[in-house]
C-alpha cells in the first residue's frame, strides 16, 4: 500500500479542478510520519452522507513528521507537533502553527519552532486558548521526555517555550522506563489544571495553570501533584467527561483503562477495565480514546497483535464502562481514530498498513457496522475533522 498514494498524488494536479458529488461542508486534516512517501499534512474532502474520502487532496502541506494535530476552538489555527529526533532527516523536535482560510480551509504556516524535547508527540491548548502544551515522548532515556508550554499570540502565532518540567521515571520495565516519556497533556474541563500523563513513571502529573500569577511560569505543581497508576503501566491518554465529572485514562503497556471521579484537580479511580484480560504482551498496546458527542459510548483502540476498537456503553451517573463489541481494525496500529461530525461514521488511521478505514456506526446502540472504505495512506497517525462555517 505504501506505493498507491503517490500514484494518486501524480494526477490530483489535473483532478484538482474537477468538481466531485462529494459534500463540500466537511474536510478532514490528516496528520502523518514522513520518513516514507508522505509529505506531511493532507485535506481531504468527506462526504458526511456516505462516509467516502475523496482520494484526491484539496491541500498538501509539506511538514516532517506532523503526527499530532491541534485545532482551536474556532477552527481559525492549527499547531502541529513535528515528532523530530535523532536520527531522523531532521533530528530536532518542533512545533508548527498554521492559520486556517475561514473560507477555503487554506493551511498557511505562521510560526515554527522547537520544542525543546526530542520526539514530540502531542500537544493540546489551554482552556483560554493561551498556551499550547506539548508532550516531549523522548524514545531515548537520555534526555527523557518532557513537558514544554509555550505561549500562544491573540494571531494563533506560537511564543517560544517559556517553561518546561520533567518528572521522575518508574524505572519498572527496563525496556521502556528508564526515563520520563510524556505522551500526552491536556487540561480540565474548567481550565484551572494540567494533567500530564506519563508513560515512564506511571504517573498522572497534576498542575495549576495560572499564567496571569506568573506568565513565565504558568504551571506549578498542585497538591497532590499526581496520580499514581500501578507498575508497568504506561499512562498515554486521558479524556474528560463532557459534563466534567468523570476522566478515562488509557494504559499502553498494560492496555487498561482506568475510570476516575473528577472534582477540583484531584482523580479517584474507582475502575479499571482490561482490554487484553489473559491475552499475551503482544496484545497490549492501548492507545487512543474518545467518546460519542451525547457521552452515551466510549472507544478505545488496541493496537499490538490485537488491533482492535472496543465499544463501550458509558454509565451516566457513575462514567463506568460496560464492553458493547470488539471490532477489527481491518489494519495494523491503529495509531488514532476519530468520529465524524456527523456521528455516523468512525475513520481509523492504520498507521503501520498504511491506511485509513471508514467504518459505519449506529448512533443510537453506539456499535461499529460494516467498512465502507480503506483509503491508502501512507504512515497516517492524526484525523481531525474542519466544518465549514
Amino acid at each position: 500500500m505504501r506505493n498507491l498514494w503517490p500514484l494518486l498524488m501524480a494526477g490530483s494536479i489535473g483532478a484538482m479542478g474537477v468538481q466531485t458529488a462529494m459534500a463540500e461542508n466537511v474536510e478532514l486534516l490528516v496528520g502523518s510520519y514522513t520518513a516514507g512517501s508522505s509529505q506531511g499534512i493532507y485535506r481531504l474532502a468527506f462526504d458526511n452522507a456516505t462516509g467516502q474520502i475523496n482520494p484526491v487532496p484539496l491541500q498538501v502541506v509539506s511538514s516532517e513528521n506532523p503526527s499530532w494535530l491541534t485545532l482551536s476552538k474556532d477552527q481559525r489555527h492549527l499547531f502541529v507537533v513535528n515528532e523530530n529526533g535523532p536520527g531522523q532527516t531532521d533530528p530536532v523536535g518542533r512545533v508548527s502553527s498554521f492559520a486556517i482560510d475561514p473560507k477555503t480551509h487554506e493551511l498557511s504556516l505562521t510560526s515554527h519552532l522547537q520544542s525543546l524535547g526530542n520526539e514530540p508527540t502531542h500537544s493540546s491548548l489551554s482552556a483560554d486558548g493561551s498556551h499550547l502544551f506539548v508532550s516531549n515522548y523522548s524514545v531515548a532515556e537520555d534526555p527523557g521526555g518532557t513537558l514544554a508550554v509555550l505561549p500562544v499570540t491573540a494571531d494563533g502565532k506560537l511564543e517560544a517555550v517559556v517553561q518546561m518540567s520533567s518528572h521522575p521515571a518508574s524505572r519498572v520495565n527496563p525496556e521502556r522506563q528508564m526515563s520520563s516519556h510524556v505522551h500526552s497533556t491536556v487540561s480540565s474541563p474548567d481550565g484551572k489544571y494540567v494533567f500530564s500523563n506519563d508513560l515512564g513513571a506511571d504517573k498522572v502529573f497534576v498542575y495549576r495553570f495560572d499564567p496571569k500569577a506568573n506568565p513565565e511560569l504558568p504551571l506549578t505543581p498542585a497538591t497532590p501533584a499526581f496520580v499514581q497508576l500501578p507498575p508497568g503501566s504506561g499512562p498515554r491518554h486521558l479524556l474528560f467527561s463532557a459534563d466534567g465529572k468523570h476522566a478515562w485514562l488509557t494504559m499502553e503497556m498494560s492496555a487498561q483503562v482506568a475510570v476516575f471521579d473528577y472534582r477540583d484537580g484531584k482523580l479517584e479511580q474507582t475502575q479499571m477495565v482490561d482490554l487484553a484480560a489473559g491475552q499475551p504482551i503482544s496484545d497490549k498496546a492501548a492507545a487512543a480514546l474518545h467518546a460519542s458527542v451525547d457521552g452515551k459510548f466510549l472507544y478505545v483502540s488496541n493496537r499490538g497483535t490485537a488491533n482492535q476498537l472496543l465499544v463501550f456503553a458509558v454509565d451516566p451517573a457513575t462514567g463506568h464502562l460496560k464492553e458493547l463489541q470488539r471490532r477489527a481494525v481491518e489494519g495494523d496500529h491503529p495509531r488514532e481514530f476519530s468520529l465524524d461530525p456527523s456521528g455516523k461514521f468512525l475513520l481509523i488511521a492504520n498507521q503501520k498498513s498504511n491506511q485509513i478505514v471508514v467504518v459505519e456506526r449506529d448512533a443510537k446502540t453506539g456499535l461499529l457496522g460494516k467498512t465502507v472504505q480503506k483509503l491508502p495512506m501512507d504512515a497516517p497517525s492524526d484525523l481531525k475533522f474542519l466544518v465549514r462555517q
